[in-house]
């Protein structure tokens, strides 16, 4: 399994990163935070860290640390818009709860 992007996070990536003028992808993680005891991390990735496992999507690389790779395995990560509402969605089949205001999970 791996870490992949839908089409639509892909192209978003993909633009962002041409607005900012340099970097090779996005890079995903978790840290400890909430209620709930776990939470996404996400950011414009500049290089590939060591220890990073590198996957494709779309033509965008997506970076995971070893740490957090045990947490987002099989993750999909979507851009969704919702009204005037948009951003990032994590599919993660790893989830086995969240908090009521989904800014944690656990696994």
């Amino acid at each position: 399994m791996a870490v992949h992007l839908s089409a639509s996070a892909a192209q978003h990536v993909r633009a962002s990163l041409q607005e900012r003028g340099h970097g090779v992808g996005i890079r995903l993680g978790v840290k400890t935070s909430g209620c709930s005891g776990l939470a996404y991390v996400l950011e414009y990735a500049d290089a590939a860290d060591t220890g990073d496992q590198v996957f494709e999507s779309h033509g965008v690389q997506v970076l995971v640390d070893a740490k957090s790779l045990v947490y987002l395995e099989g993750t999909e990560l979507d851009f969704v818009q919702e009204g005037l509402n948009s951003g990032f969605k994590f599919n993660n089949p790893n989830k086995t709860g969240e908090c009521g205001c989904g800014e944690s999970f656990t696994v």
